[in-house]
């Protein structure tokens, strides 16, 4: 087969799927992360650089938060309906709807560049953020329809990678493409520039999908995404599905502790701007490189995590592990954010920013386990249902400690959260049932290669018996 490699196979009456790996997975793996990078980068625009948004449209801190946050509320009531469309249209469907509507809301908000348009801003963001709710919990199925045992939890971090190097450029370019410039006249022409730039990507990407993403590969990857794909359509439930998820105690313990790990970090996001200020004035564009940092550590954390997973496959230890270091690196980062030495706050932001971004696919894929063979994209939105709830009430609260008590006070209050959710991933039964059935269809496989290997050899030998003691042959 052109562009693929076998990697398993079965025998007999009832032969077992063929396992193939495509090269173009690949491909399929890089532009969707390219869309969810767009996406991701749109989110950021204006928390990271929110005294000049402040100025700029006349607004005070809790709008400019809002701006962020609306990301977060979107996701809430929109992603059961997405979470049945992923499920019976397919991935396709899913990445292209998301990336229309990154598409169409880069441009509304290129109309936005003006002091008086922040409600054109509010309603960018808005189509924007519809455009998360189909991408965000797309990584995990992605990986399991087209990646291979060995490799489909290295190919979830790359996917929730894209979505954090989106974040990464978010931090970084809008405080360099938009300066805090005095006229606003020449503070609307620089802005105008970031947002046709975001606007004229997210239309490339867009159109990319329409022409390349597939569905899903002719053959399945493994032997549990066989098994998943010879259950007939008729006898797939999506709300029974929604149901097991509920009853499955150790599922719900992990959507709770996901929700309070990546809550902090979309709380730490947004308001990072303004925490860093309180303490350095002047210094958005540091500000924008310490969030760069807390990035580019956490994708570097995503990847080794996801690699040492496909290595070991020891999900709950893993993610207990790194749990707990996301508490100490949220606490390290409390106590050196106020001593007045900003190379100590890239450090410490960087050693957070490893673990508390890591932690997200190491969630993703131990939701897999916890859950298979219900659809990956179901239980993945369902965490991320989660993270947004706490999202939205750890920036909120975070912001009014900061203001009224300061910034040590504000971390504080994430720091007990996400010790909580160390207690709570402690108390989640390792049930890994996606292994399990890997295991148990290749034990298959091997039972029943020897058995025909007997048959034949039994055949072989009695040809040979029946021939040695036929009669001689008349002369």
């Amino acid at each position: 087969m052109e562009n693929c490699k076998a990697i398993s196979s079965g025998s007999g009456s009832e032969q077992v799927p063929h396992s193939v790996l495509y090269r173009r997975r690949w491909l399929m793996l890089f532009l969707f992360s390219s869309v969810s990078a767009s996406n991701a980068l749109m989110w950021l625009q204006y928390g990271i650089i929110s005294n000049i948004f402040m100025r700029f449209y006349n607004i005070g801190p809790l709008a400019i938060d809002w701006l962020s946050m609306i990301y977060l509320l979107t996701y809430i009531p929109l992603i059961l309906p997405v979470l049945w469309l992923l499920d019976n249209r397919g991935i396709r469907e899913a990445v292209l709807i998301g990336s229309a509507f990154n598409c169409i809301g880069a441009w509304i908000k290129v109309g936005s560049a003006g002091p008086d348009m922040v409600l054109v801003a509010f309603v960018g963001q808005l189509v924007c953020s519809v455009a998360t709710v189909f991408v965000l919990g797309v990584p995990s199925h992605l990986a399991s329809v087209w990646f291979g045992e060995e490799e489909v939890s290295s190919a979830c971090s790359i996917g929730v990678v894209g979505n954090q190097l989106g974040i990464a450029i978010g931090f970084l370019v809008p405080p360099i493409l938009v300066p805090n410039v005095d006229d606003l006249d020449e503070l609307a022409h620089h802005i105008s520039i970031m947002f046709y730039i975001t606007a004229g990507v997210a239309t490339f990407l867009f159109i990319l999908v329409v022409i390349v993403f597939q569905e899903r590969p002719k053959l399945p990857p493994t032997q549990a995404q066989a098994t998943a794909r010879s259950i007939p359509p008729e006898q797939y439930s999506y709300t029974a599905s929604i149901l097991r998820l509920l009853r499955n105690k150790a599922f719900i313990l992990l959507i709770i502790s996901y929700g309070l790990n990546v809550g902090c970090f979309y709380a730490v996001g947004t308001l990072l701007n303004r925490m860093v200020l309180s303490h350095y004035p002047g210094e958005e564009v540091n500000a924008g490189r310490i969030g760069l940092t807390i990035v580019i550590a956490g994708m570097v954390g995503s990847l080794i995590c996801g690699m040492w997973l496909d290595r070991t496959k020891t999900y709950k230890q893993t993610t207990l592990s790194v749990y707990l270091m996301s508490l100490v690196g949220m606490i390290v980062f409390a106590a050196t954010l106020s001593l007045g030495h900003l190379w100590l706050v890239f450090i410490t932001a960087g050693a957070l920013g490893f673990f508390m971004t890591g932690y997200l696919p190491l969630g993703f894929e131990f939701a897999v386990e916890l859950t298979y063979p219900e659809s990956e994209g179901t239980s993945s939105g369902l965490l991320n249902c989660s993270a947004q709830v706490f999202g939205i009430i750890f920036t909120i609260c975070q912001g009014k400690i900061i203001d009224n008590f300061g910034t040590l006070e504000g971390n504080i209050f994430l720091c007990v959260f996400l010790l909580i959710g160390s207690i709570m991933t402690a108390f989640i039964k390792s049930d890994l049932r996606r292994q399990n059935a890997n295991q148990q269809a290749k034990a298959a496989v091997s039972v029943e290669k020897p058995m025909w290997l007997f048959l034949f050899l039994s055949l072989n030998v009695g040809a040979r018996i029946k021939v040695s003691f036929a009669p001689p042959a008349a002369p």
